[in-house]
């Protein structure tokens, strides 16, 4: 969603985008082995600090105990004489590994050495900064950065949906799969131009309702959305939100050991806990709205569809509540590399981001620009790239349907010739935001560094539509999801690359739901390059110009008028528009076929694995060479294999056909195989 601030400038309201933090110059990183202390700004969190140690020390952490530590089990000890003595001058009472130490993963993370990021916290009445250097001149410290504060994804409240319209159309809703009364209003899904025919283009939409007939979505598609909370008792997200099985509800301890308690929908990175909450008093509903435009679920009679939320009958892709905002309280760096983390670990393989940092090809006057290159973001943001990284290497499975993750980011919202970043690195997809007509939103960030477009609603360009029934042009915005505190209806409007980029994250969704269905795999650039290819072309709508009132949700009738230049999008808005039935259909003709994969067993453990997601069948046998070393069988369409001793053995699974596997039996292992 759009960012507004109230500046009064000669009758103008000056807008403050989609950012993630505001500073008074692009922050500064460590540079050089002499220079390791970045600079401040003024979103800098008191009495912390993220430590990176040198890998010459990492036996002294583990020997210290304090490489099990983390937001559950912090220590007060690092075990490195030179770093507590520090500490200990300036009071300091708290350190934490950043990333917990989960058995499944912890042999990746060492290995990207994540193992090595450290939050330590002190009095704060000594200055950060000072405290920065001191552990920066140390041998045994490689890189120190500041913990940031994250902003909220939006400080506007939504418009939200009347319970006189909610019921209108519920009394008019069509029957079949997609009985969802609030569809005829989602032009951004379905457009047939005629909701106002000389702003609306029909098919100016995400080409989804044609993609329906092929898929509507895989429960084994997981995509974490990192924002405010997601109402998880929702009636039209509960069923879609995803589920940790190992995990159980309101519990005081890490039942699945993953370093997080209570995480049964996700976790609550700015409370510490598993309960995900969307009743802060400044909350927006935007993390609900987000999450419903993915995966809200379709048939069910109730409010709104989605792109991938199933079909009455089949259900959806998941959605996974990583909770990085909440209110004024927003979280930090900390909270949101934990979480992007936690979504790979914990099976996502999309990450849904509508938030980043402000262009920094943004207007001066009205914005405080921040990063302009790739090399910019990469140097001052080490720790946040190290994350991302590891996201998009390590999600995903290379026997399952996508191997690495796709992380999907909003453009921004500051009207500039540039993305902003994190979105705007070339690893990433990066949203622009269009309007019912393929035209460029008025507020959107297009150019360099910006990948692909979709719907994201022009509620100034719809200025002239107000009637009883929609107010200020919300017939142009995004209707979506929202809390029950934030709408009575449940349902609202909202407008931004922040709603133009889960369209994008839907439809990915969507496609590997089809892929999953074919059976088939794919490299994650490989899938991130057919979503670009199938993209709708729009650069011939690029042209001329578009009138709007600048505002018009602030100012109302008093708004400026204001002409867009069209013009200067052309080639700006990436590969075109997003298009989920092409994206599928290339699907059918790419990727490679799915085997069935080895598997990894402790002794006198157990290991799980469901043949039908690799190979067609309506029931399957198995055989293990060497009973000795394992067993296995067939359970409810589920196969169960038991270690008995350490060893290998090979074995074969059959259906429509017959793939080999091997067997591996280890002495300590958890299921996954990891020792």
């Amino acid at each position: 969603m759009i960012i507004r601030k109230s500046i009064y400038v000669m009758a103008a309201v000056l807008m403050s985008g989609l950012a993630a933090c505001s500073v008074k110059e692009p922050a500064t990183g460590i540079q050089t082995d002499i220079d390791k202390t970045p600079q401040m700004t003024e979103d800098v969190v008191d009495g912390q600090l993220l430590v990176r140690f040198d890998a010459r020390v990492s036996d002294i952490l583990d020997k210290a105990g304090v490489t099990k530590s983390g937001p559950m089990a912090p220590m007060t000890r690092s075990g490195v004489l030179s770093v507590d003595e520090i500490l200990d001058l300036v009071d300091g009472y708290q350190i934490e590994r950043v990333f917990p130490v989960d058995m499944r993963s912890e042999e990746k993370a060492r290995k990207e050495g994540l193992h090595l990021w450290y939050v330590v916290r002190f009095s704060e009445d000594h200055p950060v900064d000072k405290v920065a250097a001191d552990l920066a001149r140390l041998g045994e410290v490689s890189r120190v950065e500041y913990n940031r504060t994250l902003k909220r994804a939006s400080d506007d409240k939504p418009t939200p949906l009347t319970m006189e319209r909610l019921n209108e159309l519920a009394a008019n809703a069509a029957g079949g799969a997609f009985n969802d009364p609030l569809l005829s209003d989602q032009w951004h899904l379905v457009n047939n131009g005629n909701l106002r025919p000389t702003k609306f283009i029909k098919g100016a939409d995400v080409n989804v309702e044609k993609a329906w007939d092929l898929t509507t979505g895989d429960p084994s598609i997981i995509v974490a959305v990192l924002d405010e909370g997601v109402d998880v008792s929702h009636p039209d997200l509960k069923e879609s939100m995803w589920v940790n099985e190992g995990e159980i509800w309101k519990s005081t301890e890490d039942n699945d050991g993953n370093g997080y308690i209570g995480d049964v929908h996700g976790y609550n990175f700015v409370g510490k806990h598993g309960v995900i909450s969307t009743d802060s008093k400044y909350d927006t509903g935007h993390g609900t709205h987000v999450a419903g435009v993915i995966a809200a679920a379709n048939g069910n009679g109730l409010g709104i569809s989605s792109i991938a939320g199933g079909n009455g009958s089949l259900p959806g892709v998941k959605i996974m509540s990583c909770q990085i905002f909440s209110g004024v309280y927003a979280g930090t760096v900390l909270e949101e590399v934990r979480a992007i983390k936690y979504a790979a670990d914990n099976g996502a393989v999309i990450l849904q981001c509508s938030w980043g940092y402000i262009s920094g090809a943004a207007n001066p006057m009205e914005w405080t620009p921040q990063y302009s290159t790739d090399e910019e973001w990469e140097t001052y943001n080490v720790l946040e790239r190290k994350a991302l990284d590891y996201f998009i290497h390590n999600a995903g499975s290379p026997d399952g349907v996508i191997e690495g993750g796709i992380a999907i980011f909003a453009g921004g919202n500051e009207a500039a010739p540039a993305a902003s970043y994190p979105a705007a690195y070339p690893d990433f997809v990066s949203v622009a935001a269009t309007a019912g007509d393929f035209t460029p939103a008025v507020y959107t960030n297009y150019g360099p560094g910006t990948t692909i477009s979709a719907p994201g609603g022009d509620q100034d360009y719809y200025w002239d539509y107000v009637d009883d029934k929609h107010r200020l042009g919300e017939v142009g915005c995004v209707l979506s999801t929202l809390p029950f505190n934030v709408s009575e209806s449940g349902y609202g409007y909202m407008e931004g690359t922040s709603m133009a980029c889960p369209h994008v994250s839907g439809v990915a969704a969507l496609g590997l739901s089809y892929a999953a269905k074919l059976r088939k795999h794919f490299k994650a650039d490989e899938f991130k390059n057919l979503l670009y290819d199938t993209a709708t072309p729009i650069d011939d709508y690029m042209s001329g110009t578009k009138l709007y009132k600048k505002y018009i949700i602030d100012l109302e009738g008093s708004a400026p008028y204001m002409t867009l230049n069209m013009n200067d999008f052309r080639g700006g808005m990436g590969y075109g528009q997003v298009n989920a039935y092409g994206l599928l259909k290339a699907i059918e003709g790419s990727g490679v076929d799915m085997t069935f994969p080895n598997l990894y067993v402790a002794v006198g453990g157990q290991a799980t694995a469901v043949p039908s997601m690799y190979m067609d069948g309506n029931s399957f046998s198995v055989s293990v060479s060497d009973t000795s070393v394992a067993t296995a069988e067939i359970v409810d369409g589920r196969m169960i294999v038991r270690g008995h001793k350490a060893g290998q053995t090979e074995a074969s699974v059959t259906g429509s056909r017959t793939d080999k596997f091997v067997i591996t039996v280890r002495e300590s292992a958890n299921g996954n195989g990891w020792l």
